[in-house]
């Protein structure tokens, strides 16, 4: 779907050249700052700010993978992101959990790992997002080995870490992906296993752990989303074309950053632009507003020939209504957008501070519906069906058809969550409302799950590492 005209994409595009030519972007590292000197733009190492010619962006931005492999540990698991596909991948990074039985509270290393599991125990979910949750009960400066841990072991999908703020930490995921493919520098750079996210601090902020992690996944061959955080009338003009047009000039202003420290690597165009509610300042998501930004935002993708990132959201603080219509219409939106790589697809809540097992199995639910809405009709002599229509004729049912009963076991769309029985039926079972059919879904599938295997050698050079690097962690901080 384009809901911009050729040119409006265009006035978007040159809006956002005069953003980066005329005010710039705060760099707050110096190792970009250097590689950004060195690629011609224009720094002022005093302030930090960097600012860069339109020729300069155009160069930078052209010539780009349209589309890369990400290799899993289990070689049928791997996706292709960009072009013709669109990838779902879970939540990551809220800091607080929640089911049906305990409610609202901090992640814990437990909590993380039954979401992982959970997330590869679901089809519909190509890519393990990035854990789920914080694990609020670990050290934060080394609790991202345990959940890159569980990423590896707990499911064989490919994996997003969502610690990419420091240069060191986004290191230490790629040598823990080196381990898990039994691979080196080059061989991950050939086949690339992991996906890296940053975001910037909008407006026109750039921190130093998150360019010096963009710049080590660049260095890698690993592909990175540039995502700015962008809310229309907090940190950015309050109309969609002006947040938009922001965050536009933020993407492209780091893809040169990666573009400078490696070029040719892989990136891609990424999208998280909503609004505030105007009477709290709260940010809103599942909006209009966001559904339109998010197609917007697509059509600035396609036209730099870039893969395309955004996600599900939701500002609602349970799993409610309000979190079924506003996710619906974010990944009824990144459909109509062609996103690439949908991320936040699975568990997102409370506006990505909480991270729900039952919104999982709803998400999976929506998600599913799509996938079916996307296979293509079948029109032929057969699908039409006259031979059924001459049988049954005027009056009658098709249940007992030939055509039906050569059909029915799968004929249609099989839920997961939906009751659709009568009303006396469901009754009768308990008058289960969709919440709590989720609350016993995720437990059953937490009762039904296995390990997919992995070498047991895998397994201990993984811990090798950690042990190695956690002493050296505590060793420099003490």
């Amino acid at each position: 779907m384009e809901i911009l005209s050729a040119d409006q994409v265009e006035a978007i595009h040159q809006a956002s050249l005069k953003i980066l030519r005329d005010i710039g972007i705060r760099v707050e590292s110096e190792t970009a700052l250097k590689l950004l000197k060195d690629l011609r733009a224009e720094v002022d190492n005093s302030s930090k700010h960097v600012r860069f010619e339109p020729d300069l962006v155009e160069e930078m931005i052209r010539g780009l993978p349209e589309e890369f492999t990400i290799h899993a540990r289990n070689p049928s698991k791997t996706v292709t992101m960009g072009r013709n596909s669109i990838v779902f991948a879970t939540v990551c990074g809220p800091s607080f959990v929640t089911d049906l039985d305990r409610g609202r509270r901090a992640g814990t290393q437990q909590d993380m790992e039954n979401f992982v599991k959970l997330s590869g125990s679901l089809n519909v979910f190509h890519h393990e997002g990035g854990s789920g949750l914080e694990p609020l009960d670990l050290p934060p400066e080394t609790r991202h080995f345990e959940m890159m841990r569980a990423q590896i072991t707990l499911t064989d999908k490919g994996w997003q870490p969502c610690w990419m703020n420091t240069g060191e930490r986004a290191r230490d995921c790629i040598e823990m992906a080196k381990i898990a493919l039994q691979t080196d520098d080059e061989g991950l750079r050939q086949k690339p296993a992991i996906v890296g996210g940053v975001n910037t601090n909008s407006p026109l902020l750039f921190d130093e752990g998150q360019a010096d992690g963009m710049r080590e996944f660049a260095l890698a061959g690993q592909p990175v989303h540039i995502t700015p955080f962008t809310l229309a009338g907090a940190m950015a003009p309050a109309t969609v074309a002006g947040a938009v047009t922001l965050q536009n000039a933020e993407v492209l202003g780091c893809i040169a950053l990666t573009q400078a420290a490696a070029p040719g690597s892989p990136t891609f165009y990424g999208h998280f632009t909503s609004n505030v509610d105007m009477r709290s300042g709260s940010p809103a998501f599942g909006t209009p507003e966001y559904a339109q930004s998010v197609i917007m935002s697509g059509q600035l993708a396609r036209r730099y020939r870039l893969p395309f990132r955004s996600s599900s959201t939701t500002a609602s603080a349970c799993v409610d209504l309000q979190a079924v219509y506003e996710s619906d219409m974010s990944i009824h939106a990144c459909i109509q957008a062609h996103v690439n790589n949908v991320m936040h697809a699975g568990g997102w809540l409370e506006g990505g501070l909480t991270c729900s097992f039952e919104k999982l199995i709803l998400d999976a639910e929506l998600l599913q519906m799509q996938s079916a809405f996307l296979e293509p009709v079948i029109v032929n002599e057969d699908s039409l069906g006259l031979e059924a229509i001459e049988e049954v004729g005027a009056g009658g049912h098709y249940f007992g058809a030939a055509h039906t009963l050569e059909r029915y076991q799968n004929a249609f769309y099989e839920p997961i969550l939906s009751d659709w029985r009568n009303f006396e039926s469901w009754r009768d079972d308990g008058s289960r409302t969709a919440l709590q059919r989720a609350n016993s879904i995720w437990k059953m599938l937490l009762r039904e799950y296995e390990k997919p295997p992995i070498d047991p050698a895998i397994e201990e050079e993984l811990q090798a590492y950690i042990t190695r690097r956690k002493e050296e962690i505590k060793t420099k901080g003490a």
